[in-house]
């Protein structure tokens, strides 16, 4: 049975990744002026963060619309295994290279998460063509859902942004090492 390519979650991936364009032009492009200023907490949000974060939070609310429609539905197709992962990676490094030029988050922490993302990739890669499938881990799953809230924490430039984002860098080293000793046997056999 062939299954339709350009279904409701293939469409809903491709939108995050013209979303992801306009995320980093909200948060780059100069939109200064405040819209609310706490001196104390030397914290400072403008129209253009509002911006960003609002579609980067719809972003990445398509990116559970289309996992939960495609599984539901049955409407998993090549594509969407290709599209899915990548968007998501657009999404999160247009934000984080937008975030490391506003000095909202150090450039070494955007080298880890990419880092990471490349490996596991890799390693997907030769699974693949070993004709394994190495499934989204839970520990992957968590580590979206933290880098997801850090970004936007950032992004909305909010106190304890950063913190968040430590944590979701360690849960982002954590499953990367997942997935490694899950893909070990294809480099070791």
């Amino acid at each position: 049975m062939k299954r339709i390519t350009w279904n409701i979650p293939n469409i809903l991936s491709l939108l995050r990744v013209f979303l992801a364009p306009l995320v980093l032009i909200f948060l780059t492009f100069k939109f200064t002026y405040a819209v609310y200023t706490v001196e104390e907490l030397d914290l400072r949000v403008t129209y253009g963060d509002l911006l960003a974060g609002a579609v980067f939070i719809l972003a990445a609310l398509t990116d559970t619309a289309d996992g939960y429609i495609a599984r539901k539905k049955g409407m998993v197709t090549n594509l969407g295994k290709f599209i899915d992962p990548v968007a998501d990676k657009i999404l999160v490094m247009a934000a984080l290279i937008s975030l490391v030029e506003l000095q909202r988050i150090p450039a070494w922490i955007v080298v880890v998460i990419l880092s990471r993302d490349l490996i596991v990739t890799g390693v997907r890669m030769v699974a693949a063509a070993e004709g394994v499938v190495i499934p989204a881990s839970r520990g992957g799953k968590v580590k979206t859902v933290f880098q997801i809230v850090a970004i936007s924490m950032l992004i909305f430039n909010l106190p304890f942004g950063i913190h968040v984002m430590w944590a979701a860098m360690f849960l982002t080293v954590w499953s990367g090492m997942d997935y490694l000793v899950k893909g070990k046997k294809l480099f070791t056999g």
